[in-house]
């Protein structure tokens, strides 16, 4: 953080764990994960996928629900204005391309279907948040610039603690990634390694 950020105030407390915690998994699907569509060719993103599926098998086992939002599209009426629309086209509902990740989905996790940026708009995922009584929401998927930060925003905005697992999140370009990370951990959440992450969770027993 520059020294300007720092004098302005920015990131002057961390935002900590509250009582108990839920991960958001925001569209680690095949479209933006493997394949061929023009979305999945990022190899920041598989990385990520990878290290977000090994740190989701430590917080389950630790007893905290994960939550995965993907993007599925029936036609140009829901895809509206997006710029990307015609890679965004082949994401139809029963293709490969809306499938979650198998290295991220477990049999119980939730798992909720979105058209906009934010797993959170338009869809349920803060109701299901709320009944499983979490304050503390934990971020991860991709992509960095674009799904995950508007996700991190409307966590904030819905008045969760919000922590992001940096490694666990991917861009088209690292320096896309590392720049959103940044500005966001200036603002809105405390943006820790999956292994903090785990370690936080682990010595708060922190769980649904």
């Amino acid at each position: 953080m520059s020294d300007a950020f720092t004098a302005a105030g920015y990131g002057a407390r961390p935002v900590g764990f509250g009582r108990k915690s839920a991960v958001v998994v925001v569209d680690l699907q095949l479209g933006f994960t493997g394949g061929t569509n023009p979305m999945a060719q990022s190899a920041h993103v598989d990385a990520a996928t990878t290290r977000a599926g090994e740190v989701l098998q430590e917080l389950r086992a630790l007893g905290v629900p994960v939550l995965h939002s993907f993007v599925a599209y029936r036609g140009p009426w829901e895809l509206g204005h997006w710029k990307a629309a015609a890679n965004l086209a082949a994401f139809t509902p029963d293709s490969d391309l809306a499938t979650i990740d198998p290295r991220v989905l477990a049999p119980a996790d939730a798992v909720v279907e979105k058209r906009f940026p934010s797993a959170f708009f338009g869809t349920d995922v803060a109701s299901i948040l709320r009944f499983w009584d979490v304050d503390t929401v934990i971020v991860m998927g991709c992509t960095s610039s674009g799904c995950v930060r508007a996700s991190i925003i409307d966590s904030f905005s819905l008045g969760f603690r919000t922590i992001v697992a940096e490694d666990c999140c991917g861009d088209q370009d690292a320096q896309a990634h590392a720049d959103n990370m940044r500005d966001v951990g200036r603002r809105y959440a405390d943006v820790l390694s999956g292994a903090e992450v785990i370690a936080q969770v682990r010595a708060a027993g922190i769980t649904v």
